[in-house]
């Protein structure tokens, strides 16, 4: 039998758009020709990661694919009670956003004035217990099949802290969602945490530092470029988010193609300095359709809809990149960043 080839992943949140890489998942646990080695992710690409790791854990890949379809199922099942919820019109319409939600607005313009502490006094979190009851931790902890790396911000230090196997727990998970205006802070060993897509979303460099494996396939849900410029404040507000929560993988990804020149400048041994071959699997037109309000929106008929578009993401990607992977990289970085500067070999003469 051939050798399977050996990936890494790094999975972007994005509240129900992380159903987008629960598809990706899916379909590449369904092929045997890849073995996942280890995956970096945030907020619902972290519930993702721990999910996959319990599952793999427990029934190998079957058991993975399994648990991640219970997970989002539940993730559904709870979303029915909740008072964010489309409009009778929306519906009609096939328009899957809450922009018109008067549940939506109104909780929305609560979140501006109220800090989470006196909004939720309880802290009430729903999607904390679902958690806590679909994954065990213990076994997520002892999985040695694929490692997990969970990223939340330290809001002392604004910096990124990277949670690994086996201190992993549903208090790392929740750390890594917790958006500042909906929930308190998570305290964890006398540091507080807010959501780890300010400072890493995903992390990558613990993926680089993972000497195992060195293809790295980036699973983004959320929209680099939108085309059609903000036209009012809630527009400008969402898209103010989306290039927050972009901005620390573009400084991560800049920072690799940065090495990858230097390697090649200075003929650097690579055993010292390994050049990472990097792959995107991402669809631009889909995720730029989809609306920010529609993060929160989790009905079955929509997740699941975002789960079949993830596979076929996932689908195209293998047919058109596989044989690539183990040889060469399928995501220019120069194509992307033409604006870095190039680094000069040592002895040239400067032109």
């Amino acid at each position: 039998m051939t050798a399977r080839k050996r990936i890494d992943l790094a999975l972007q949140g994005g509240g129900s758009h992380g159903a987008l890489t629960w598809g990706v998942l899916d379909r590449l646990l369904e092929d045997d020709r890849l073995e996942i080695d280890a995956i970096s992710g945030t907020s619902a690409g972290a519930m993702n990661a721990v999910i996959l790791a319990d599952g793999l854990y427990k029934g190998g890949r079957d058991g993975a694919r399994e648990a991640l379809s219970a997970f989002w199922r539940s993730v559904s099942e709870m979303a029915r009670f909740s008072p964010l919820q489309r409009t009778f019109w929306d519906r009609l319409m096939g328009d899957h956003s809450l922009d018109h939600s008067p549940g939506y607005l109104f909780f929305e313009g609560l979140t501006r004035l109220v800090a989470p502490a006196h909004l939720n006094p309880l802290g009430i979190n729903p999607l904390r217990d679902l958690v806590a009851r679909q994954v065990d931790f213990g076994c997520v902890n002892a999985c040695d099949k694929v490692k997990v790396f969970v990223t939340a911000t330290n809001v002392r230090t604004g910096r990124a802290t990277i949670f690994r196997q086996p201190e992993l727990s549903v208090d790392t998970v929740m750390a890594s969602a917790c958006l500042p205006y909906l929930y308190p802070a998570v305290e964890i060993g006398g540091e507080a945490y807010w959501d780890g897509g300010y400072s890493g979303n995903p992390a990558l460099y613990p993926l680089v530092d993972d000497r195992g494996c060195s293809d790295l396939v980036v699973v983004q849900v959320n929209p680099l470029v939108r085309r059609k410029l903000p036209d009012c404040a809630r527009e400008i507000v969402n898209r103010i988010n989306e290039i927050t929560f972009n901005s620390s993988l573009i400084k991560e990804l800049r920072s690799i193609q940065l090495l990858q020149r230097l390697i090649e400048a200075e003929d650097l041994e690579l055993e010292r300095f390994r050049a990472m071959r990097l792959h995107l699997i991402h669809a631009e037109h889909d995720v730029e359709e989809l609306s920010a309000s529609s993060k929160m929106n989790a009905e079955w008929a929509f997740v699941s809809r975002l789960h079949d578009q993830g596979r076929a993401w996932a689908d195209r990607w293998l047919a058109e990149h596989f044989e690539a992977l183990g040889q060469r990289s399928t995501f220019d970085l120069d194509a992307v960043f033409d604006d870095t500067f190039r680094p000069v070999r040592l002895g040239d003469d400067a032109e």
